[in-house]
């Protein structure tokens, strides 16, 4: 289990860009943890990650337009000696100034419920504060909004109400 004495260092004996996340977890010294904030994602990887957890299938051309257009774009790795498995994802987009919107949260079933998506999040969070990007909103499903809260999100505050268009 992950917990807040989580830290995330840079990783040079993966081989892989990005920063490993040093974890308490004695029972997992085979396999490390990678964040990653490259964009080179093997949008197949990406697919097959989202139908694991009954994500509907997007069109791959938009989703490539999506992450070469996101501000920032975040992903998960299991490492295990020179291979490295797709394991979470997330992105966000942002006027560069003020607000970033995070979108496409996603952690591979057989990894929940070990803190890992919480340390994604922080992850995230932490490179959009980095970014000087003080507003971070976000779209919640009902199941995951107790998730969010507990990352300090808040919903509907000060009675802000999101709005929506949609093509008829």
């Amino acid at each position: 289990m992950f917990n807040n004495s989580d830290t995330v260092a840079t990783s040079e004996a993966t081989g892989f860009k990005g920063e490993l996340l040093t974890t308490n977890d004695a029972a997992n010294n085979d396999a490390q943890i990678l964040f990653s904030t490259e964009r080179d994602i093997d949008l197949y990887e990406l697919e097959e990650l989202c139908d694991r957890v009954g994500w509907a299938r997007r069109p791959l051309r938009k989703v490539k337009k999506a992450i070469h257009y996101s501000f920032l774009v975040v992903s998960m790795w299991e490492v295990k000696g020179k291979r490295r498995r797709l394991i979470g994802f997330a992105r966000a987009t942002s006027d560069h100034a003020f607000n970033a919107t995070i979108w496409d949260v996603v952690v591979d079933p057989r990894f929940q419920n070990r803190g890992l998506g919480k340390a994604m999040m922080k992850y995230t969070i932490k490179k959009l504060r980095s970014a000087d990007i003080s507003n971070i909103t976000l779209f919640a499903d009902p199941q995951v909004v107790n998730f969010y809260r507990r990352l300090g999100f808040l919903v509907d505050p000060e009675g802000i109400k999101g709005m929506f268009w949609y093509p008829e």
